[in-house]
């Protein structure tokens, strides 16, 4: 009994070291979607599981222009978002299982102090360079494509 439950402490261990150590640093890794912004493309890496989410941007020293995460949640909630450990000032789309957007927020570095929220449930939250939005006239209602949004069957 007392080895069993040495080895599952040990294991429990090895897991937490392996999770905090993911932490600290970017994850470049993750699968990438093409979205459209009217003439705009957009390549994002797509965060799904909670703990890619959870990471997100972190530790990024710089970013492409033309380059995102877009965050997909199971079920549309009220997201909420902060910028703990991520270097790059960001802005931050929240969006309607269509693409349309339902709010858009600046979002200074570090700030730990300022949650960022959906204006209403969103199952999609698509993090951007701070300003990509803006220099191009994207406003809440406007409307992205690609595939997370096409219609379901």
């Amino acid at each position: 009994m007392m080895i069993a439950l040495r080895c599952a402490f040990a294991l429990l261990l090895v897991l937490l070291t392996t999770l905090a150590a993911a932490q600290d640093r970017p994850q470049l890794d993750l699968p990438v979607v093409q979205l459209q912004a009217g003439m705009h493309n957009i390549r994002a890496q797509v965060a799904r599981s909670v703990n890619e989410r959870a990471t997100g941007l972190m530790h990024r020293a710089d970013m492409p222009q033309h380059e995102g995460m877009l965050f997909v949640f199971e079920q549309p909630s009220v997201q909420c978002f902060w910028m703990r450990n991520t270097l790059l000032p960001l802005s931050i789309a929240f969006l309607a299982d269509d693409g349309s957007i339902v709010n858009i927020r600046d979002m200074k570095p570090l700030d730990e102090q300022t949650q960022h929220c959906s204006d209403k449930p969103v199952r999609y939250v698509l993090e951007m360079n701070q300003g990509w939005f803006a220099k191009r006239a994207i406003k809440p209602g406007f409307k992205l494509t690609g595939a997370p949004f096409a219609p379901r069957q």
